[in-house]
């Protein structure tokens, strides 16, 4: 095992966990099936074991430093811990129903899928979602935000549980879209929960055998001082600075686990050319669309009284 790759990785991913909320399980699991060869089983429960680590010290910083919604993050808990049980419990089952080579190929096909969708929900988030509307916290938390916080909390830790990657994006995505929180505030809320949730999916893979003590404990090495350091840098970085070049890097490595899988049989040039013609479109939409709501700004003072002399 290559040691100083595996701590090098820790920190690069829990850099942009402390900074954005997401990428540790979407980022790691990929990484130590693709580049070292770990099993699918074992880098899914290995990297929810150091996420749960790595994401508490920056939830710590985080509600330190005020940024977390507190409110929000339990009653998502009081979801998405039940979900990512559930989670475990199905991934049990199906590699007993299946086993060897087809689990693998399984396995791999849908922690995949939970990339691609984590990909383009996180491409969503930083180029399409407007910033209109942001709220600090919600004062009046009714019935209807905690239903929703635990619905959603359920789909993203049942995903979390079978495939360890999404927790981060998808949640964020929920906390901009139903709860309209500012950018600081879905990370920090966004890192404080995951920190929860990743307790139970990883305590539950540990007892289900499928934790690597040992290459927990070097990608820590990492990751602890990553995350530590990322969650300062988020609150000084530019909005969105890092998130569609994140966006792109998960939609290339679900086109290598898919490639890895056996499930398609493409040139491995197409894993970079697929994304990179994706992160163009995005971005030539996101300036048209840009430039519209500049003209139409424009437009508006233009023919607003309080303007005219």
């Amino acid at each position: 095992m290559d040691w100083p790759l595996v701590i090098a990785f820790g920190l690069g991913v829990g850099l942009l966990v402390g900074m954005t909320g997401i990428g540790g399980g979407s980022l790691m699991t990929p990484l130590l099936i693709l580049v070292l060869g770990t099993a699918p089983t074992t880098a899914i429960g290995t990297d929810l074991a150091y996420a749960a680590v790595t994401k508490t010290v920056g939830g710590w910083r985080h509600w330190r430093r005020g940024s977390v919604d507190m409110t929000i993050a339990l009653w998502l808990a009081v979801g998405s811990i039940p979900g990512a049980l559930g989670g475990v419990q199905v991934l049990h089952v199906l590699e007993k129903a299946l086993g060897g080579d087809s689990f693998d190929t399984f396995l791999l096909t849908l922690v995949a899928g939970a990339l691609f969708v984590t990909g383009i929900a996180v491409l969503a988030r930083a180029l399409f979602m407007s910033s209109g509307g942001e709220r600090v916290t919600i004062e009046d938390f009714d019935t209807r935000h905690k239903v929703a916080a635990v619905i959603v909390g359920v789909g993203v830790g049942f995903v979390l549980g079978l495939t360890s990657a999404g927790s981060g994006a998808l949640i964020a995505v929920a906390l901009i879209m139903i709860f309209r929180l500012t950018p600081i505030r879905v990370v920090g809320t966004d890192v404080f929960h995951a920190a929860l949730l990743l307790w139970v999916a990883s305590i539950a893979h540990f007892f289900s055998g499928n934790v690597d003590l040992a290459l927990a404990g070097n990608i820590l090495i990492g990751s602890i001082p990553g995350v530590w350091i990322g969650s300062n840098l988020a609150f000084k970085m530019p909005e969105n600075a890092l998130r569609p070049t994140l966006g792109i890097v998960l939609l290339a490595a679900g086109m290598a686990l898919l490639k890895k899988a056996g499930v398609a049989d493409y040139p491995v040039y197409v894993i970079f050319l697929v994304p990179a013609a994706v992160a163009v479109a995005a971005y030539f939409l996101n300036r048209s669309r840009s430039r519209r709501g500049a003209q139409a700004s424009a437009h508006l003072a233009t023919n607003d009284p309080a303007t005219e002399h």
